[in-house]
């Protein structure tokens, strides 16, 4: 799941959303919880990690990681990640009754108010600029992504670049396994938000 499912999944809570948001950036452990988070943000980065958990263990997304050409399966779980945003994003209305863009919108400014991890607060202003969130609609975003995480945040020789095409290739098969998905991760993330009985 990239930036787009996660903030979905992460519920309506401010601090949950934030953390849900912040598990691609900060790594290690979380208890004692890390200084300056509070206590909500936490449980968002530890939904964050049990959501690629659970994703990389569902038979739909698996699928989707062997629909990849075996030229990039080493990568296939970023390509998933975010030819899934893509879809979530082509079928807003399906999951959440908020327009995309008013939700894009709330995601930026949650993240435009917060202290937030380096590299985060480096791309968050061309990533509301741009409304990378929202352009996920449009396969040429996806594709304009994964170059982006080939040329700057993969450090080995990468085969990446170009990789947004994989997606045209199998289209209405990822997007067959990402509607199954979808809604199992939604009832998994809001069983996870459920207050825990005392």
């Amino acid at each position: 799941m990239n930036y787009l499912a996660h903030a979905l999944l992460a519920g309506d809570d401010a601090d949950c959303r934030l953390g849900g948001l912040l598990g691609d950036f900060i790594k290690g452990p979380l208890w004692p919880p890390p200084p300056g988070l509070a206590p909500a943000v936490v449980q968002g980065i530890v939904l964050h990690r049990r959501i690629d958990s659970y994703a990389d263990s569902h038979p739909a997304f698996q699928r989707s990681r062997q629909r990849v050409s075996a030229e990039r399966r080493r990568y296939s779980g970023i390509l998933v990640d975010l030819f899934y945003d893509h879809f979530l994003a082509a079928h807003w209305e399906r999951y959440s009754p908020e327009p995309l863009e008013v939700f894009t919108a709330g995601v930026y400014a949650l993240l435009g108010e917060r202290a937030l991890p380096e590299r985060l607060a480096q791309i968050l202003p061309a990533m509301r600029a741009g409304d990378w969130l929202a352009g996920y609609r449009e396969p040429a975003a996806i594709g304009w992504a994964l170059d982006r995480i080939g040329e700057h945040r993969v450090r080995r020789s990468n085969p990446l670049r170009g990789a947004g095409g994989e997606l045209a290739l199998n289209y209405r098969g990822f997007e067959g396994d990402f509607v199954e998905f979808l809604p199992a991760a939604m009832d998994f993330a809001e069983s996870f938000r459920l207050p825990r009985p005392a």
